[in-house]
């Protein structure tokens, strides 16, 4: 005998099902369907003549759905739609931000006559280096022709001398 709390039936014998009675049973089984169909077909005709008694209600499940055109989705209903608070204030804050970039590029904005000065002063640096630069170059190119002119007479003047000798 096995030990443990469950039984092992394995080895028992096993019934079979003789062909009579498979055959008794589907037999069963047609004229039982039979039945439910004659009963079916007798709902469908009391069915139709009470559709005029049943309320249509609009089910949007049940309905196929139509598909639509983009013409027709980009349409803005008629409704005004209400926006959320966070929407309002984004909204805003593009706003505010066109305005201040339009008072900016007009030069009417604290930050903007700071930046225009800003350039101002840059803009006049930059000017009186480059007059700096063209001075300095023109005492450069003065010495240059100062000192080619001192060798020339100085080879003119030497060169005179050693001749004559």
């Amino acid at each position: 005998m096995p030990k443990g709390r469950k039984q092992n039936y394995k080895g028992r014998s096993k019934q079979f099902t003789s062909v009579q009675e498979l055959e008794s049973q589907r037999q069963q089984e047609q004229e039982w369907r039979g039945k439910k169909k004659d009963e079916s077909s007798s709902e469908e005709e009391q069915s139709e003549s009470d559709e005029d008694a049943v309320i249509q209600v609009h089910n949007p499940n049940r309905a196929a759905q139509k598909t639509k055109k983009i013409s027709e989705l980009s349409e803005v209903p008629s409704g005004t739609v209400e926006l959320s608070r966070r929407e309002k204030e984004e909204i805003a804050k593009q706003e505010s931000a066109r305005r201040y970039q339009q008072l900016h590029a007009q030069g009417k904005t604290d930050e903007a006559r700071a930046d225009l000065a800003r350039l101002a002063i840059i803009r006049k640096q930059r000017e009186e280096s480059a007059r700096k630069r063209e001075e300095e170059k023109k005492e450069r190119e003065a010495r240059q022709h100062a000192s080619k002119e001192a060798s020339l007479n100085a080879i003119k003047s030497k060169g005179g001398r050693g001749r004559g000798k």
